[in-house]
């Protein structure tokens, strides 16, 4: 090689810094408020079982990303993610047990690292811990119901936040076809049962079914991506799979309609669809 070839200076890329929002990590924003919601949960409506069992949570869920990555991927994660799980199961996971929360939390995080195909998850983790404890431990384990009622205030809180982590995300049409969706079988349920029409719709604004809808069902890590209009398909045949399900008296209806059709539909975007240029 000649002197002046040897003197080229190759240009390095420069390293991708985090984008911020009023000198916040932007990858901190969810995370925030997440933790949000869950202490004006707690402090006003005391909606945890317990600091311990919530704090085991976020800590297993930590501890699992911290590992499964370093030996996946070989090095270690940034770790809002695993916290944001963690704190998930703390808020949705009702059982006296410690041991519960630890287990959903450690299925939560294993399903990200196995439960892949070409790179990307098939189920929503969260969702996916939630179902699987279901199954296997459900005289010790059950979800979050009535805990905050249908409290207006409870419900603002929800609204507000959720209104704003969806806005980043830019996923409102995912969650505007799942409430219009569940009141489009709230009308049929009605009509099959006998049962007041806002009876049916009365669940929708419970806190369960608010955390779900902003914060589950809208994972972009989870959705198809193969256009906006896909996406408006399966959160409509979500809410099919769930009015089926409560019609069967199913009370963990949601989570057992996305744990069902969610991996169904991201194979056949994966396999069968390809996104537009």
């Amino acid at each position: 090689m000649s002197t002046e070839a040897s003197n080229i200076t190759v240009p390095q890329k420069a390293p991708v810094m985090p984008m911020k929002t009023f000198g916040i990590d932007t990858r901190l924003v969810m995370p925030l408020l997440i933790t949000l919601i869950l202490l004006v949960g707690q402090v006003f409506y005391g909606i945890l079982e317990s600091y311990p069992q919530t704090l085991l949570a976020i800590g297993v869920a930590i501890l699992f990303d911290a590992v499964l990555s370093k030996i996946d991927r070989g090095h270690f994660p940034f770790l809002a993610s695993a916290y944001i799980s963690g704190i998930s199961v703390g808020i949705l996971t009702r059982s006296p047990f410690l041991w519960t929360f630890a287990l959903c939390a450690a299925i939560t995080i294993t399903s990200k690292y196995v439960l892949r195909i070409k790179g990307r998850h098939l189920w929503n983790p969260s969702n996916f811990g939630i179902a699987a404890m279901l199954l296997i431990a459900p005289s010790a384990y059950s979800t979050l119901s009535f805990q905050w009622g249908n409290n207006f205030a409870a419900m603002t809180v929800i609204w507000v936040l959720g209104c704003i982590i969806i806005y980043r995300l830019k996923r409102f049409h995912i969650t505007f076809t799942y409430i219009l969706s569940f009141i489009f079988f709230a009308g049929i349920r009605s009509l099959w049962t006998g049962d007041a029409f806002l009876a049916e719709v009365a669940p929708i604004t419970g806190a369960m079914y608010q955390l779900f809808i902003f914060f589950m069902i809208t994972d972009p890590a989870t959705t198809v991506r193969h256009s906006r209009k896909a996406q408006i398909v399966v959160v409509f045949l979500i809410a099919a799979a769930e009015m089926v399900l409560r019609m069967m008296e199913n009370v963990h209806a949601p989570y057992y309609a996305l744990f069902i059709v969610g991996p169904i539909a991201n194979l056949v975007d994966i396999y069968w669809l390809k996104k537009p240029e």
